[in-house]
C-alpha cells in the first residue's frame, strides 16, 4: 500500500489540541475582527476544515493584507519567498509580542 500524500499528511501530532483545550471554540474567536497591518498567529483548528491552511504554515507569523468574504488575506514569509494565503478567522489569532 502506497503511502498518503493528502492534505493533512503527518498532521496527527501537529493538529493534536491539549486536553483543557479540547471541545467546541470560542465563539469570540470567529466573531474578532482583524484590522488591516494587523500582526497574527497562523494555528490551525483542526475542528474546523473549512478554510484552513496548510500545515505548513502552522505557527508562522503574519500580517493581514485584506478581507474576502468571512476570510482574510495573510502575507508572510516562507524562506526567501513571500506568499499571500487565505484563511478563515477559525485559524487565525492576534500575535502577543513578548
Amino acid at each position: 500500500m502506497t503511502k498518503s500524500k493528502g492534505y493533512r499528511a503527518k498532521t496527527r501530532s501537529l493538529f493534536r489540541r491539549k486536553p483543557r483545550e479540547r471541545g467546541k471554540s470560542t465563539l469570540s474567536k470567529v466573531l474578532y475582527e482583524y484590522q488591516v497591518g494587523e500582526k497574527i498567529l497562523v494555528r490551525t483548528d483542526p475542528s474546523f476544515h473549512k478554510g484552513m491552511p496548510h500545515r505548513r504554515y502552522h505557527g508562522k507569523i503574519g500580517i493581514i493584507l485584506n478581507k474576502r468574504g468571512r476570510a482574510y488575506v495573510i502575507g508572510l514569509t516562507q524562506g526567501k519567498a513571500e506568499k499571500n494565503i487565505i484563511v478563515r478567522p477559525e485559524h487565525i489569532e492576534p500575535y502577543k509580542e513578548g
